[in-house]
């Protein structure tokens, strides 16, 4: 059984038991959250969509609040004396799937 939900405007493929890295979420290290954005789910074959997921549900645990590698954004206009170096870390909110209920 596997569901697609919507995290933070982005769309995530998760199944029971799966951890995965998402935008930043609100919330303390441990605490349960629930995502009612289902778009699609599959059970045992069956798809199910649209106005069949009212009240769907995927509940998830936030594990832990991490940041991503470091990204190096350099800017450089040739001949003209122009450098321009500048870095980035993205925060990431890990979470463990508890659940999907239809």
């Amino acid at each position: 059984m596997y569901a697609i939900v919507s995290i933070a405007g982005q769309q995530f493929k998760v199944a029971k038991d799966q951890q995965i890295f998402v935008h930043r979420l609100q919330g303390d290290e441990g605490a349960n959250i629930e995502f009612d954005n289902v778009l699609l789910a599959e059970n045992e074959g069956k798809f199910k969509l649209g106005a069949d997921l009212k009240g769907a549900k995927v509940s998830a645990k936030i594990v832990s609040h991490l940041k991503g590698d470091k990204v190096i954004v350099f800017k450089k206009k040739r001949r003209k004396g122009y450098k321009k170096k500048n870095g980035h870390r993205q925060q990431f909110t890990k979470i463990e799937i508890t659940g999907i209920s239809l």
